[in-house]
């Protein structure tokens, strides 16, 4: 069953096309993660947040991937991690153009 994991932290900037360049080596990175089938890049300048929105193939991936990306995240000296995560309802998801093909 596919899991979503929701990451968000505190994070000062660079933000938009400057945060694309910055964080390039670490989207290449994230993106070789065994079983991550997207992710999606949050950031909100105005409440000073940044995160992530992921899809992996299943639940053991995505603990792996969160403890993994909460200790470099701390390394880095962000303060806080918040993280959940969440089962995928695909068949309701499908209905509103989730892309999830195969994965139901």
């Amino acid at each position: 069953m596919p899991i979503l994991l929701q990451v968000d932290f505190p994070y000062a900037g660079p933000w938009g096309e400057d945060m694309a360049q910055a964080m390039r080596g670490l989207a290449e990175s994230i993106a070789q993660e065994p079983g991550l089938l997207w992710k999606i890049w949050t950031e909100n300048r105005d409440s000073g947040e940044a995160g992530g929105i992921y899809l992996f193939t299943d639940r053991a991936d995505a603990e792996r991937y969160l403890a993994m990306h909460r200790a470099r995240l701390l390394g880095f000296g962000v303060p806080e991690v918040h993280a959940k995560l969440f089962e995928v309802n695909a068949p309701l998801s499908a209905i509103d153009r989730a892309p999830l093909a195969g994965l139901q």
